[in-house]
């Protein structure tokens, strides 16, 4: 669990609690990954499921095709979600690199053009827990494919740019791309239906140079260090001055759901404080599965049960959350028009 540090939001927690009604309109609903409990995360199958169920954005997280295309896949190392690795031609493909200062071991997706990664299937990630019904189904969207279907279903998106750093390093910037597709799109404004997140610093900066739209700073772990940060850590930006910082380049704060409420059940305060700096909060990820609850709303039945995730939710919007990333976009749904 998420802990707050003495230096952070133990501080925060001291503010004066805002009431819930802070936050004027209703909590927005973020379809993590697309319906990603039901279909293989970051697939159109995922996301169209995801806006039947209610949905009022869908999660793009976005990297780089060998030739700059900006496609949807949660980390650049693609083994775990795809099945290239029963693509012998791509065999030799497999190797190790350093991302954000971890050694990966795997195939990358820069180092695959479009048309290779188009002929590899989804495959779901926690086959333990979700099952593999859909697997080898459904190809890997590209950011186009993904926004001419939110704009024909009247949805927002909520793009992540992943490893941001890394690319730019490696000549495959995702910023300049992503802001060009959103610009083609007619997605300019602060008010049009787009947030722009990441759990970097710098490129969210840059952003904040380049676009009007509103951009989310995601936070890890308060010990753990932000990617490209130069030694900063999460608890730098969690103290009244480094949310303050953030809130020249940002508009929201994306923090995990055991920083909003600790293992105990007791709000940390860090939404009061982030809204009183002027951000929204939305918290992540809303997860069904007794494995990724919080023990107060596990149920009996093992890992792969569903326990008491709208009693989560509610917890939370009871506190005044401005928004929320769910696996589970109709269970999700459902316990927010009941909170």
């Amino acid at each position: 669990m998420y802990r707050i540090v003495p230096a952070a939001l133990f501080l925060l927690a001291a503010i004066a609690p805002l009431a819930a009604a802070a936050a004027t309109d209703a909590p927005i609903l973020i379809a993590h990954r697309g319906a990603s409990g039901e279909r293989p995360e970051h697939t159109l199958a995922a996301y169209e499921l995801a806006i039947d169920q209610g949905a009022d954005f869908i999660e793009p997280d976005l990297v780089s095709t060998k030739d700059g295309v900006l496609v949807a896949r949660h980390e650049n190392e693609i083994s775990g979600t795809t099945d290239v690795a029963d693509h012998p031609e791509f065999s030799n493909r497999r190797t190790v690199k350093s991302i954000d200062g971890k050694q990966v071991r795997g195939w990358f997706t820069e180092d695959f053009t479009l048309a290779e990664l188009q002929t590899l299937k989804a495959r779901k990630r926690l086959p333990e827990l979700r099952g593999t019904e859909y697997d080898g189904r459904f190809g890997i969207p590209t950011l186009k494919d993904i926004i001419a279907l939110a704009k024909r279903r009247g949805v927002g998106l909520y793009p992540e740019t992943k490893h941001s750093a890394y690319f730019r390093d490696i000549g495959l910037s995702l910023e300049e791309p992503l802001v060009a597709a959103l610009n083609a799109a007619n997605w300019t404004a602060v008010d049009d239906p787009v947030f722009i997140q990441s759990f970097e610093t710098e490129n969210l900066k840059r952003l904040s140079s380049m676009t009007d739209l509103r951009l989310v700073q995601l936070v890890g772990a308060p010990d753990q260090a932000v990617p490209g940060g130069d030694g900063l850590h999460y608890a730098d930006l969690l103290t009244t001055e480094g949310l303050a910082t953030v809130a020249a380049y940002a508009t929201g704060l994306g923090p995990p759901k055991q920083m909003v409420i600790d293992e105990n059940g007791a709000p940390t305060g860090i939404v009061e404080a982030a809204q009183r700096a002027g951000l929204t909060v939305h918290s992540w990820t809303f997860r069904a599965e007794n494995a990724f609850l919080a023990p107060a709303y596990r149920t009996e039945g093992g890992d792969a049960a569903h326990g008491d995730m709208a009693g989560e939710i509610c917890a939370q919007i009871k506190i005044g959350i401005n928004g929320l990333f769910s696996d589970f976009p109709a269970l999700a749904k459902a316990a927010m028009e009941r909170c």
